[in-house]
């Protein structure tokens, strides 16, 4: 029987009960009882600042009401939940708002394919779209990446501790070094990480014996979310588009955690001025609901009915709290309301940053944003960058949650804290949410500093 008492009673069922994979729950053990825009509140009363906001899913924050009001309107119409791929007058609608949101070259000729509800599907989809496109087996990857944590999307990730003992991954997987300033993978650094990486990976693709058999695709990530919200440099996606254009390999953009809106851009591509062959959306796209949709070039469209299906792939209720989500941005200016609160975070961070060597790096892209916590006394590395503390780093997180700021970890060592909060949140609430955070580094650091 259900436990009908609030707090640790239910917690503890949950654990009792729940799968051993259960994740969040550990980080932050609450009930969640009520939840509106950025604020959640438990089944204790107690209210916290949502910054990570369904990993991102929550474009809007919690309980929008142009999204709830579509969520009736869908009821009160009788629209049927899902239909496979079988057309509504409400799908032909998403899809054209959708596409009318692509850039130039894609816009009026994109095909668009539903998956399942997850990322990850759409990211299998895209992999077997470009197989089947190219005939050609080898998929190209990048350190870092996360992809789904399906088996091929995993095979695809760069996290090892989640794939050290799966076997049969999808195969000829290569990685890629990508450009991670802050932690040269050359050991150079000094704005020279970009630049060095492009060329390792043209001259690898040039290589008559580089190992690599025939790519049928290049998947990158503009902003490594779960790698720690690790920004590519513009040019580098501009001379990994021109590379791969120019050899005839499709390049996949994964914009399952930065699509719609949440890097200042539509797409996070646009600010690097390029147009991939494929795009992957879920999360955001639709409207806090399960959805996943891949975008392509038509030329591409070379698979057979029935090549990828999902049975939730016609869920009518996400496509209508996308289209209102969609439509919403675009009519309410939410990109600028993006791109100002991004610098009111980086100018709070960067100022507490000046207070605290324990945050190593602020880094991210709109508001997917990330602070890479160090251990300012441990043995820098060879360019000088003290080591990762995913100890400092979860100490930080819990005094947030203590003081009712939610805020997400990733990266190696689990030592970046990440800020994925509404791209609708308001100056004040991001001037409380850095107040929330600057306390809990100063608990955080002051009972971690040695004794003399």
């Amino acid at each position: 029987m259900l436990p009908t008492q609030a707090g640790q009673p239910d917690l503890q069922w949950q654990s009792e009960r729940e799968s051993n994979a259960r994740s969040y729950p550990r980080r932050f053990p609450l009930v969640i009882h009520q939840a509106k825009g950025i604020k959640i509140t438990d089944t204790d009363g107690k209210t916290y600042y949502d910054c990570l906001a369904g990993a991102g899913t929550l474009a809007l924050g919690h309980n929008p009401d142009v999204v709830t009001a579509a969520i009736e309107d869908v009821l009160r119409r009788q629209i049927p939940l899902h239909t496979l791929d079988l057309a509504t007058p409400l799908k032909l609608e998403f899809m054209q708002e959708l596409a009318s949101l692509l850039p130039e070259g894609l816009r009026d000729t994109a095909k668009i394919q539903f998956c399942g509800p997850t990322g990850a599907d759409g990211v299998e989809a895209a992999v077997k779209l470009v197989k089947t496109a190219t005939g050609g087996r080898s998929i190209l990857a990048f350190s870092g990446a996360y992809h789904g944590s399906t088996q091929a999307t995993m095979a695809m990730g760069g996290n090892l501790g989640k794939k050290q003992h799966m076997q049969s991954l999808l195969p000829d997987v290569h990685f890629l070094p990508f450009p991670y300033e802050y932690r040269c993978p050359f050991g150079v650094g000094e704005g020279q990480t970009a630049a060095i990486s492009a060329q390792y990976i043209e001259n690898l693709l040039d290589d008559c014996e580089s190992g690599i058999a025939a790519p049928c695709g290049l998947i990158v990530e503009t902003v490594q979310g779960e790698g720690g919200a690790v920004p590519a440099d513009l040019e580098w996606l501009r001379q990994v588009r021109r590379m791969t254009a120019e050899r005839g390999i499709p390049l996949i953009v994964d914009e399952v955690q930065t699509g719609i809106g949440r890097t200042g851009a539509m797409f996070s591509f646009e600010h690097a001025g390029i147009v991939p062959d494929v795009i992957v959306c879920s999360k955001a796209v639709g409207g806090g609901l399960p959805m996943s949709v891949v975008i392509y070039k038509a030329e591409l469209d070379r698979w057979q009915p029935g090549a990828h299906t999902g049975t939730f792939r016609g869920n009518q209720l996400g496509m209508a709290t996308g289209l209102a989500t969609l439509r919403y941005i675009r009519e309410h200016d939410v990109l600028g309301n993006v791109n100002a609160r991004s610098a009111q975070f980086f100018e709070g961070l960067r100022r507490l940053q000046k207070r605290h060597p324990a945050l190593g790096d602020v880094r991210g892209r709109g508001l997917m944003i990330g602070v890479e916590i160090v251990d300012a006394f441990g043995r820098p590395d060879r360019l000088g960058r003290p080591p990762a503390s995913g100890e400092l780093a979860s100490r930080i997180q819990a005094a947030c949650f203590r003081r009712g700021l939610i805020v997400e970890s990733g990266g190696r060592h689990s030592a970046v804290l990440r800020f994925l909060p509404p791209l609708t949140i308001s100056e004040r609430e991001t001037a409380e949410v850095l107040a929330i955070f600057g306390q809990a580094v100063d608990e955080a650091v002051a009972a971690a500093q040695p004794s003399c």
